[in-house]
């Protein structure tokens, strides 16, 4: 196990993280405000607002897979129980049987390619769906979607695998203002590349350590089992993707809870045999000689404009932040040490989306660093 030391040393030495980064996921990570731009730029031009002129429909259906899928569900926690439009997420290569005229279909992937993402486009063409599609600029899923006149948002092949989430966020925010279904103000596209900058200032590799959230997190889960609580349904959309970039680029195991449907396991978790004991020291200059193992250590993700968003009034606790801090209590009863994802500053100042952003952000350049000072990307690539 690499030590928080040696850690730190690497964290901070930009030319060990280079050396240590062939694909560029550091750089990637950093410009996301910037792809947010561009992605609008290029659904301007695509002309998606000539789906929303043929008013409401029935329902979303989106066929998207990794990325493409947390951006869809991202959308869907965003509209709420309360939205006068189902968002339904499949996978593909197959349509839901019931999908039809009154249905918009979205096909959302990084790549626009493969029998997932160009099967479906065929067959919400030969259904007479509206069809959207969002993936590289030269895809099969471009032609699918020409052949059908259908508005297709191309992506840059310069984007990188695994940070590509707001290339395929972007056009559903912006098809979802169009149809009317949230406010122009909460999917403020340019307040959310600002927010994704200001992270990149903050998390970027030029910060040290004992300054940079993102590489101070990253200290924090070098040796730990991290237990994710989530509040509400956006935060649980966001623990999904904490969950899967920390899981794919660092190797790491996590375990994800969402509150307050789930606070039950979560505290049985906290208090379970995986906790740290009486006694034990959970310091960071610990001496971890006598370590056995990795450590429990509890990540929580906030979403406090959640409100009536959480089904208030039909559980017991009624609301996601009372089970959040049911949860909390728990892990300070049983020693878990706990870290608050994107809670450096004044979290309060900004809107639900921008708050994500934030959360999204620090968490991906936590990864990636998580990834780099276990030199995970070279032991992959060899």
């Amino acid at each position: 196990m690499t030590s928080p030391e040696l850690a730190e040393e690497v964290l901070d030495d930009l030319e060990v993280l280079r050396a240590r980064d062939p694909r560029g996921l550091l750089p990637a990570v950093a410009g996301a405000g910037a792809q947010v731009r561009e992605t609008a730029r290029l659904t301007e031009e695509a002309g998606l607002e000539r789906v929303a002129e043929g008013g409401r429909p029935r329902g979303l259906v989106i066929v998207a897979r990794r990325e493409g899928a947390v951006a869809a569900s991202v959308l869907r926690a965003l509209l709420g129980p309360t939205s006068p439009v189902t968002v339904d997420v499949v996978p593909g290569p197959d349509l839901p049987v019931w999908t039809g005229p009154t249905d918009i279909t979205v096909v959302a992937t990084r790549t626009g390619a493969g029998r997932y993402a160009v099967a479906p486009a065929y067959e919400a063409a030969r259904r007479g769906v509206t069809l959207v599609g969002i993936g590289a600029e030269d895809a099969p899923l471009r032609a699918a979607c020409s052949t059908a006149r259908a508005p297709y948002v191309p992506l840059p092949r310069s984007r990188v695998r695994h940070t590509t989430l707001w290339s395929l966020l972007t056009p559903l925010l912006k098809l979802a203002t169009d149809l009317g279904l949230v406010s122009a103000q909460t999917a403020d596209l340019a307040a959310i590349a600002d927010a994704l900058d200001e992270v990149a200032r903050e998390c970027g590799p030029a910060q040290e350590s004992f300054v940079n959230p993102a590489k101070t997190l990253a200290l924090e889960l070098l040796d730990a089992l991290p237990v994710i609580a989530a509040e509400g349904p956006l935060a649980g959309a966001a623990a999904t993707r904490v969950a899967d970039q920390l899981e794919t680029l660092a190797g790491l195991p996590v375990t994800t809870f969402r509150l307050p449907d789930q606070r039950v396991a979560a505290r049985a978790v906290l208090s379970g045999p995986l906790a740290a004991r009486d006694g034990d020291d959970d310091g960071f200059f610990r001496d971890r000689a006598e370590d056995s193992g990795r450590r429990l250590r509890l990540l929580t993700i906030r979403d406090t404009d959640g409100g009536d968003h959480d089904g208030h009034g039909e559980r017991e606790p009624r609301s996601a932040a009372e089970a959040m801090h049911e949860v909390l209590s728990t892990a300070a009863t049983a020693n878990v040490p706990v870290s608050g994802l994107a809670e450096h500053g004044d979290p309060e100042r900004h809107g639900r989306m921008c708050q994500l952003a934030r959360q999204l952000a620090v968490a991906d350049f936590s990864a990636v660093y998580l990834a780099l000072a276990l030199d995970q990307e070279r032991a992959l690539r060899a």
